[in-house]
């Protein structure tokens, strides 16, 4: 179970450099967890009790005692560890691409489906001229390009990030023996430092209620700072995203995406919870990276945003996680993760 060592701040001191092994997931397995690594990864030695004693460790991501291999050195050999002065120096891309990239994705959604939207751009006329200018310029773009003169077509979410990002990504069954499910790259192709996707889920901050959530879940996402990330889209995980989701819904506007909790994804980058651990087969080919949304972020596009936070506080920017292409990333291929980084 995650809750023992989730809210845990023991920082245990690793070799004369005295660096600081902190916890990027923590997913909750101690007892085990239905070999969500795969075959051939990194056995760790016996539980060093920070987990409450509770056994071996299925994995290095299921306790925070033990340092690991970083995504960032992924493929450098058994052992490695990415060094990083200051937890605000853990990025692979910048905030500001991150935000880019969100930005430019979900417009494109929002776009895409426009006329669903006329009940929120009815309340901002403004937004409403902005959208309409993005829309003639994309609708005559597209008579450029085809002989149909027919209303516009409505994309799948898919292919809504296919024609931004350039890939679409989905889940399906792990390449990795007893993993359970991944996430693969179905189409296209993903350039070094491209957000991938996104961990979605309720958001803890330190010392909130997340004892009876974390039972048997082994989707708890442990943030540098301590925040967690419950992705789990089942049970009482699942309950509680969606009550606090009705909660913070202003009228017409929605702050949050529900969507992942269903087959029927409205974004599709919103399935990193199921990436899987690399393995000694499989190197990491995403790292996770941490941001938090800014209070400027446009109110008609957080209906895309995959996570909310459990206790509401209008003072608190809502912490996201995306996954980071480590490498160029091909079509076909699985995604993999390192749960751990290393802060000095």
């Amino acid at each position: 179970m995650a809750a023992p060592y989730a809210n845990t701040a023991a920082r245990p001191e690793r070799g004369s450099a005295g660096a600081v092994a902190r916890a990027r997931l923590a997913r909750g397995r101690c007892r085990g967890g239905g070999g969500r690594e795969g075959a051939g990864a990194v056995r760790p030695p016996p539980c060093c009790g920070r987990c409450g004693g509770a056994g071996t460790p299925t994995s290095t991501a299921s306790c925070p005692g033990w340092p690991s291999t970083s995504a960032a050195s992924a493929g450098e050999g058994e052992g490695t560890l990415r060094y990083v002065p200051e937890s605000s120096q853990d990025k692979i891309i910048s905030d500001e691409d991150v935000f880019e990239t969100l930005l430019k994705v979900f417009k494109a959604l929002f776009i895409n489906d426009f006329s669903r939207h006329a009940h929120i751009l009815a309340l901002l006329p403004e937004i409403k001229c902005k959208y309409v200018e993005l829309l003639t310029i994309e609708q005559k773009q597209s008579k450029v390009n085809s002989c149909n003169h027919q209303s516009q077509r409505v994309f799948s979410p898919e292919e809504v990030l296919l024609n931004t990002l350039g890939f679409t990504i989905s889940r399906d069954q792990s390449s990795l023996v007893s993993a359970g499910t991944g996430v693969f790259v179905t189409k296209g192709f993903v350039p070094k430092g491209t957000v991938v996707s996104m961990y979605p889920g309720t958001v803890y901050r330190k010392h909130e209620p997340i004892f009876f959530q974390s039972l048997g879940n082994p989707f708890i996402f442990r943030c540098i700072d301590g925040v967690l990330i419950d992705g789990n889209d089942k049970g009482l995980s699942r309950s509680v995203y969606r009550s606090c989701s009705r909660r913070d819904q202003l009228g017409p506007f929605q702050m949050n995406d529900e969507s992942w909790l269903t087959a029927a994804l409205q974004n599709p980058l919103a399935v990193g919870q199921y990436v899987n651990n690399c393995s000694h087969e499989k190197a990491a080919n995403v790292c996770y990276q941490e941001f938090d949304v800014p209070g400027y972020f446009p109110v008609e596009l957080k209906q895309y945003l995959p996570n909310i936070v459990y206790s509401h506080d209008i003072e608190s920017h809502l912490r996201c996680v995306v996954l980071v292409a480590l490498r160029d990333i091909k079509q076909g291929e699985e995604l993999f993760s390192n749960y751990y980084t290393v802060v000095s």
